[in-house]
């Protein structure tokens, strides 16, 4: 089993290493968001990275450079144990490394979440989910699902943190379908763990603006812009999470955004539907 990697006082050694400044006391600190051209207002002390373009496509040259800034900034506060705002292809979401135990409490005491409620965990390729889960699903379901806006929950592997949803043998896998996310989850090279941006039981986020209340408990929020239409129910129902840790058979345990879609694949592959989820 991987150990809970240590995170307390690495922040500024790994600003420093990646070319970025700390900031003064009491600013950058409280809330380190890189600010946006915006006229948005910012909560004090707080600054925002907004993506070049659209974040949930790559962006290219000459924009590549703002791109690949956001990212770097993202990197280095999630090696240095911080919680990190970004877009996904769903919601807005709360990140941080689920090798660092300390910042995974971070996520539940911003979110004012109950610590018997799981995070998700967030790769960045299809075959990273056989290193930190145990698979029983044929991998052509794996490649028609993923990147896509589900959660696929397996019994998981002693790779992950065992500080990580320590009451479950299983964990939640995402692999959003959207391209800094993907960018990001590879280039830190590790699980991170993902929920949603908002605080426990309220309305979930389609833009930034909608958690800045957030944003001074948060060292980096990633700006992608809105996703989808904020005035559609609809847009707010979050991933579709699968419970696929029995072998021939899936649960719904929430229907999300995308059931349709997603029980055709299941259905597809002979996977027969439970009236109850297994979790």
């Amino acid at each position: 089993m991987s150990p809970a990697r240590p995170c307390t006082g690495l922040r500024a050694a790994v600003a420093a290493s990646m070319g970025l400044s700390e900031g003064p006391a009491g600013s950058a600190r409280s809330g380190r968001l890189l600010r946006p051209p915006s006229p948005a207002p910012a909560a004090p002390g707080a600054r925002l990275f907004r993506l070049p373009g659209s974040g949930a496509v790559r962006a290219a040259n000459p924009e590549r450079a703002g791109w690949t800034e956001a990212l770097r900034a993202a990197v280095a506060e999630l090696r240095a144990g911080a919680v990190v705002a970004v877009p996904t292809d769903t919601l807005y979401g709360l990140a941080c490394s689920a090798s660092c135990s300390e910042a995974l409490g971070v996520v539940y005491r911003v979110k004012g979440r109950s610590e018997t409620k799981p995070l998700a965990v967030c790769l960045g390729r299809v075959a990273d989910v056989y290193r930190y889960c145990r698979v029983r699903v044929p991998e052509g379901l794996l490649n028609d699902l993923l990147p896509g806006p589900v959660t696929l929950v397996m019994e998981r592997s002693e790779e992950l943190n065992k500080d990580l949803n320590p009451f479950t043998p299983l964990v939640g896998i995402r692999i959003p379908d959207h391209a800094f996310m993907q960018d990001l989850a590879q280039v830190f090279g590790g699980p991170l763990a993902l929920t949603s941006a908002n605080l426990s039981s309220q309305t979930s986020s389609l833009n930034v603006e909608e958690f800045q209340d957030l944003w001074p408990r948060l060292s980096l929020v990633i700006d992608g812009g809105p996703i989808g239409d904020d005035q559609s129910p609809e847009c707010r129902l979050g991933s579709t999470v699968v419970d696929l840790s029995v072998p021939g058979v899936f649960g719904i345990i929430r229907p999300g955004c995308a059931l349709e879609s997603t029980s055709a694949i299941l259905q597809k592959y002979g996977l027969l539907p439970l009236r109850e989820s297994c979790l």
